[in-house]
């Protein structure tokens, strides 16, 4: 069986739920090539709202945008994950098809600012109540990195206490078999495909 990565992963679990015309949340815009894959999968009557608390991470996103000429497609916000109910519009309540979380720091940019397990799990629970009826989550944790145990653990048990009747979870592991190495928690919640 040929190895896929974990971002790879993600992706293909989110086109088997996002359509075009649907809106979609990439959590954490990083380097912003899940904005740009969202962004790509929602084609032109669809919508992307991106969050980062680092502005370079928006302007790199940004520029990715612009390259493709996607930029219309997508708002970005310069704001935390756990601000998703209080930025997004209230149209879009229950009308999400996907949200992508990509956790960690932002490769280049300051190790020292990562996402937070507080943070993310307000943000992950705020992401349940934005989804759309057969939409999908899904969060890509590294335990391997200082405080990345602690939330990918934190993460994990969150998922499991969800309750089976309203939502499913996966747990996809690295091809790599160490403690540290990155994993993948797909989370879909039960209805009508869109």
């Amino acid at each position: 069986m040929p190895r896929i990565s974990l971002v790879n992963a993600a992706q293909l679990a989110v086109k088997s739920c996002l359509r075009p015309g649907g809106i979609a949340v990439d959590a954490t815009v990083g380097n912003g090539y899940d904005t740009l894959f969202l962004a790509e999968t929602v084609g032109p009557t669809g919508h992307v709202f991106g969050f980062d608390v680092q502005r370079q991470a928006l302007v790199s996103s940004y520029q990715k945008l612009l390259a493709h000429d996607l930029q219309r497609r997508v708002t970005l916000h310069l704001a935390s994950h756990a601000d998703l109910l209080e930025v997004l519009p209230k149209s879009v309540m229950g009308g999400v098809a996907a949200v992508m979380f990509n956790l960690g720091y932002l490769p280049g940019g300051d190790k020292a600012v990562i996402t937070r397990a507080d943070s993310t799990l307000k943000a992950m629970a705020a992401a349940c109540r934005l989804l759309a009826k057969s939409g999908i989550i899904t969060v890509l944790a590294y335990p391997g990195h200082a405080g990345g145990d602690a939330e990918t653990e934190r993460s994990a048990e969150w998922m499991r206490s969800l309750d089976p009747s309203q939502f499913e979870t996966e747990l996809v592991l690295s091809q790599f078999d160490k403690p540290g190495a990155p994993r993948l928690f797909i989370l879909r919640k039960w209805g009508d495909l869109l």
